[in-house]
Parts: structure tokens; C-alpha cells; sequence
């Protein structure tokens, strides 16, 4: 079959790719054109457009990159028409993915989710919407099934493709790894910044104002594939900085303790079992707005699943260098560090186990065959 698939961003590609390659275990024939990045291009396929290229984060930058996005989507929508799919598979990305959705609905194709847009977080009427443009839906938290239940759409929950790609991924030897980034002995702090232009420079300032102050430890800065190190650059002015791209799980998987950008991040962190200090500072007017429509009680995803307060969240102006470093301390007590490891074994198994990729993939080809 011929699978049109819509990914955003770094985590929509890495799930993406591993969709991918489980459809191509059910149809081994499978033909793919997809929006995503270089993950699923190794795959096979044509890529249309880079998620480089249409990275907006926040309500004003939306606003602000109105007329390339609406070009984009009908760009999307002829693209598409001219392929013609036997079926369209969204992933997340729910501001650019609901729009085509609508339009696809409409022109008569299936219409396939995977990776629910965070609708329980605000905004729960785009409901409606879905279940009118959305043949069937692939969910990754068990607490997403509950929540569609109650306006009577029944979804898949197919387990967290997170638990996949960190489990398949290959080892990694400390001491190599140290070696080869030129990292010093000293036990490792890792930043994660977040991966849009924006967010990385609201919150990597923050975060780098506590490395004089934690001297007997080795900072490591975790660049996304979509930035050039020439952008984290000018943020760099100590000598206890590292700055290692695209290799996130294997610094994480060395890593001591980490100071994280809220998002897909949190959840990854807690899966590699690091303590961790949640951080978050958006546009002033973006965080006004989200404020205003944004309904639950935490914004991490690791305290969404536990349903309590597992990590600190440092939100808007309480991510200062004081409370920051006043939490970084406190994860790096023995105590509270047992606590944590707790919970998280907690959070995984709340996660499901292997094979959500091949859970979604196998549903999605045996209801389109």
C-alpha cells in the first residue's frame, strides 16, 4: 500500500521511523512519501519537507509564521491529492496534522492517528472534530484511552514507542564515551535545552548559570539534530561545558542528574532513570495565553501519567538561578535520589511494555488492506 505519514519535530521523526519500519514487517511492499526528518528517510521514501523547516513553538510564533504555514498546508493537501495514499497517518503535530485531517475527511481518504494530539491538556471540544476526521486513533498513555472513553471514541492504546527506542538502542561504554567527547571524570550533569530556536533560548542561559557553582560536576549540553552548534555557541562562556548533538540517550544513559526542557524529554529522562529538574519559560504572551486554556495540574509528562508531583516543575518565573540550583541540589541528595529511581520504575510500568510500533502498524494495516 501506498502510506502517506505527517510527522513533526525530532520525537515525531524517531517514532515515525519506527512506524515505519514495523509497517514494512506487515507489508513489505509498502510504499512511503512522509513530512518528517532523517530518521525516517534512512527508512525508505520520499521526503517531501524537513521538520527543520516548519519548526513554530508557542502561540505567537504561530501567529508571527502565519502565511508559511498556511502555505504549507495547501501545499500539504496537493501533495497529497497528486499521491494519492491509501491511507494518511498523522503523528502528534496536532496544530498543522487536525487541518489536513479535516480536508482529507473530506476528499474521501483513511485517516489514521498515531500519537493522540494532547487535546486532555486543552481545548478538549477539538474532540468533536477528531472523532468526525479521524478513522482511528493510536494513543501512547493509558490515561488517553479514559479520556476519549468519556466522549464516547474508542481508541487504541498501543503502548509508548519510547519504551522501544530506548530498549533497542545500542550500549554505550562510559568510558568511550568520555574519551571520545573529551568529558572529564567528574560525575555529569546533562542540559536538555529543548530542541526549537526559542525555547533553547529561554531556558539554556538558566540552566548554564549554575556551573560555576557546581564545580565537582561535568555539564554536557545535549544539542538537538535540528540546530547547528554555531546557535549554542555564544550561550557557552565556562570551561565545564561540553557540548555533545545528536546523542541524547547515549549522554543520558551516563548522565548523573539532568536539567530538562518540559515535552518528550521528561519522559525519556525518567525512563533512562536520571533525576531530573523539569523547566519551562515560554514567550510572555504565549504563556498568557496558554494559562488561560491549559486545564491540568502539571506540565510534565512524567507527572501526568503518575498523576502527582514525581519531579520538580519549575515554571515561567520560578525557573530562576536560585530555585534552580536549590533543586539541583536537593536531586543530587541520596534520598531523594532512591525516591526517584522508585517512581520511575513506577512510571514504566504504567507505560506498558514493547511494541507499540508494531501494535499500531498492525492495526492500521489489517483495518486498510
Amino acid at each position: 500500500m501506498k502510506y502517506y505519514i505527517i510527522a513533526g519535530e525530532a520525537s515525531g521523526d524517531l517514532h515515525g521511523s519506527n512506524l515505519m519500519k514495523a509497517l514494512l514487517k506487515q507489508d513489505v511492499n509498502a510504499e512511503f512519501r512522509f513530512w518528517g526528518g532523517d530518521l525516517m528517510q534512512a527508512v525508505g521514501g520520499s521526503l517531501v519537507t524537513h521538520y527543520k523547516d516548519r519548526s513554530f513553538m508557542g502561540f505567537a510564533e504561530v501567529i508571527f509564521n502565519l502565511r508559511k504555514i498556511l502555505g504549507l498546508i495547501s501545499f500539504c493537501k496537493d501533495d497529497i491529492k497528486n499521491y494519492q495514499p491509501d491511507v494518511i497517518i498523522f503523528i502528534d503535530n496536532s496544530g498543522f496534522n487536525l487541518r489536513i485531517a479535516k480536508w482529507a475527511k473530506e476528499h474521501n481518504f483513511k485517516t489514521h492517528y498515531y500519537i493522540s494530539p494532547q487535546v486532555w491538556a486543552s481545548r478538549a471540544s477539538r474532540v468533536e472534530k477528531i472523532k468526525r476526521d479521524v478513522d482511528a486513533m493510536y494513543v501512547i498513555l493509558p490515561f488517553e484511552k479514559e479520556f476519549y472513553a468519556k466522549y464516547n471514541y474508542d481508541v487504541h492504546f498501543v503502548g509508548h514507542p519510547l519504551i522501544d527506542a530506548i530498549s533497542n538502542r545500542q550500549q554505550v561504554d562510559e568510558h568511550t564515551f568520555r574519551k571520545n567527547h573529551y568529558l572529564s571524570k567528574k560525575p555529569i550533569i546533562a542540559l536538555l535545552p529543548g530542541s526549537r530556536k526559542q525555547e533553547i533560548t529561554k531556558m539554556l542561559g538558566v540552566m548554564l548559570s549554575l556551573v560555576n557553582e557546581f564545580k565537582n560536576y561535568q555539564f554536557v549540553i545535549a544539542g538537538a539534530p535540528s540546530q547547528d552548534y554555531s546557535f549554542y555557541k555564544p550561550f557557552i562562556k565556562q570551561d565545564n561545558v561540553a557540548f555533545i548533538s545528536n546523542k541524547t540517550y547515549d549522554l543520558l544513559s551516563v548522565s548523573h542528574a539532568a536539567l530538562v526542557t518540559s515535552g518528550t524529554a521528561t519522559l525519556e529522562t525518567a525512563l533512562f532513570k536520571v533525576p531530573q529538574v523539569v523547566c519551562y519559560k515560554a514567550n510572555a504572551i504565549s504563556y498568557q495565553i496558554a494559562k488561560r486554556i491549559i486545564t491540568l495540574k502539571f506540565i510534565s509528562l512524567v507527572n501526568l501519567i503518575m498523576d502527582r508531583e514525581v519531579v520538580t516543575e519549575l515554571i515561567q518565573g520560578d525557573l530562576n538561578k536560585q530555585r534552580l540550583k536549590k533543586e539541583l541540589i536537593q536531586i543530587l541528595d541520596e534520598n531523594e535520589r532512591i525516591r526517584l529511581f522508585i517512581d520511575y520504575y513506577d512510571l514504566e510500568k504504567k507505560l506498558g511494555g514493547k511494541g507499540a510500533s508494531e501494535n499500531a502498524a498492525k492495526l492500521i494495516f489489517e483495518s486498510c488492506k
